[in-house]
This record gives structure tokens, sequence and C-alpha cells, in this order.
């Protein structure tokens, strides 16, 4: 299987957030997705992008993606934060979640960030063990906290 991965287009944003969706359910958390294509479009393509993506193709058909963002580190500076990996289940196993994460390492590289980070759910097992081998640290001492502010 010929695997391109690029930037994520316009045109893009309903596979990925059904890519979205798919990872969600896994998480066995559905109905916590609240984003919708237009939200995404005006996120990561409008006037102040907050977001970019890359997409993971085959013959045109978007088979994952990466979203990313920049962070500021007050004692490291610029990291290149991963919020989501995701590769639709049937073609897992194809080293197009690796050939995702290492495009992310390298824009952050491109970038001059310090390093990437990201989160993974301490019983997704899978995850865990492809992170381990890029010599992933695995934190236990900071609790993540999140605030509705709307």
């Amino acid at each position: 299987m010929n695997i391109t991965i690029r930037k994520a287009k316009p045109t893009d944003m309903a596979n990925v957030l059904e890519l979205i969706k798919e990872l969600a359910a896994y998480e066995r958390a559905p109905q916590e997705v609240e984003n919708t294509v237009e939200m995404m479009l005006e996120d990561g393509f409008g006037d102040q992008p907050v977001f970019g993506c890359f997409v993971a193709t085959s013959q045109d058909k978007i088979l994952g993606m990466a979203i990313h963002y920049l962070k500021y580190s007050t004692w490291k500076g610029k990291k290149l934060y991963l919020e989501d990996l995701v590769v639709t289940k049937s073609a897992r196993g194809r080293g197009i979640g690796r050939q995702l994460f290492e495009q992310c390492l390298d824009y952050g590289r491109t970038l001059g960030c310090h390093s990437m980070m990201w989160q993974v759910l301490d019983w997704n097992e899978p995850a865990i063990q492809f992170y381990k081998k890029y010599k992933t640290s695995f934190s236990r001492e900071w609790v993540d906290c999140d605030l509705k502010i709307n």
C-alpha cells in the first residue's frame, strides 16, 4: 500500500472529524465530541489558525491524521503538542501511525521546537508500546486539568 503524508486541506475536515469520532469511540467517550466541520474549518484554516493537521492517504482515501499545535514552556521554549494521532482501524498495523508521528517530529524540528508532547490514556497499551519505541518519557507527576469557560 502506497501511503502519502501531507498537510490537510479544508476539504479533508469531514474525514478528519470522522477519525476524531472513531478515536472518541475507542476511548469510550463518543458523546464527548462537540467539534464540527465548520469549527475545524475556522480553527484550522481561518484568519487565526490554532491547529495544524497532517493526513495519511492512499488512493485519495484518508486513513489517518495527526492534529498538532504549538505550545510554549516557560522553562524550555517552543514545544509541538500532538493533540491526536488516529489511524482508522482497518488500516492499522501498516506503519501509518509511525509515518504520521515522524512527520510531526520532523515538523517540530523545522520549527525549532525543544520537544514534542502528547497524552495517552493509561490503559491504551498498544499506544504506550508504540511510544516506548521512541524512548518516550511518561510523566506520573502532572495532573491534567480542564475547566470549561463557555
